[in-house]
């Protein structure tokens, strides 16, 4: 018995229509890509500025617990010192750690903020101290599993007593600028950052500090050309940006415009401290801003 199939019929063992040349992959696996190749950027900008907003609401938490700080001590303003060895180390101060590229505890170990002055005002909420775009960490840390440091802000050195720095009112280690013992000392506090977030390389002990050349007679902060350079350095995680909180309440991103003020966030990358060329004219643009915003000349 014979039978026979129908006309344009599949042949025995083929069922359904043809499956993809491989030409026709190939343009699949094209379109992909070049989707990949434009969604993905745009995936990336939105993450920063998502980063960009956590990073200014922790800035202005800081800020109010700052504040709240201030009322509750007759309107003197949290401690700010420069620490840097062991027996310098104090709760006294708005924290009590150094930031650093070894194994330290002070990178980890959250009573150095909860226990510091600062930490009973932000109700043990740790996490208000790092900005979720700062991942910088060394090898050394990598290796030992760790996720990121605890810290990423610094306060402005020119607002707060400063210890032995400040004992005769001005601040020895900027002594052209005013310091602010209380809040009612600053002239205009909308203008006057409190807190940043620092480059990772620089952050150390969260006293932020730099000095203009035109105001100081030689010495620490000026280069060997007379000139200005970067002893700190801002963070730039948030589209070269850096999160400023200031003494109003506000705060605000700001976005640097010179390449001497962007260094990538990675270990030993700041190689501070950065002079900063003379010419063109506008090269210190970014330094003059910062110290503009950071205290008023005495």
């Amino acid at each position: 018995m014979f039978s026979y199939l129908p006309e344009n019929s599949p042949p025995p063992g083929r069922v359904g229509a043809p499956g993809f040349t491989l030409i026709e992959l190939l343009t699949v696996i094209a379109i992909i890509a070049l989707l990949a190749a434009i969604l993905l950027p745009a995936l990336a900008k939105a993450r920063a500025r998502a980063e960009g907003i956590l990073c200014l609401n922790s800035t202005r938490q800081l800020m109010l617990a700052w504040q709240l700080y201030g009322d509750e001590h007759d309107g003197f303003l949290p401690y700010n010192l420069g620490m840097n060895g062991v027996s310098s180390r104090t709760n006294l101060n708005w924290v009590n750690n150094v930031m650093t590229w070894d194994l330290s505890s002070d990178n980890t170990n959250l009573a150095t903020i909860t226990e510091a002055s600062l930490g009973p005002y932000l109700g043990g909420v740790t996490s208000i101290f790092h900005c979720p775009a700062d991942r910088a960490l060394s090898a050394v840390q990598s290796a030992a599993g760790w996720d990121h440091r605890i810290r990423s802000y610094s306060m402005n050195a020119m607002v707060g007593n400063a210890g032995a720095f400040t004992a005769k009112g001005v601040n020895v280690n900027n002594p052209g600028y005013r310091q602010f013992f209380k809040i009612t000392q600053i002239p205009h506090p909308v203008d006057i950052f409190v807190f940043l977030d620092e480059h990772p390389d620089s952050i150390g002990d969260g006293y932020f500090l730099d000095k203009d050349a035109s105001v100081t007679a030689g010495g620490y902060g000026v280069n060997s050309a007379g000139g200005d350079e970067w002893l700190d350095l801002p963070a730039s995680y948030h589209n070269r940006a850096t999160a400023f909180s200031y003494a109003d309440g506000h705060a605000a991103l700001h976005q640097w415009k010179k390449g001497t003020t962007i260094r990538p966030s990675a270990p030993y990358a700041a190689n501070l401290p950065i002079q900063i060329p003379a010419t063109p004219a506008d090269e210190s643009a970014d330094f003059d801003w910062l110290m503009a915003h950071m205290s008023i000349v005495n």
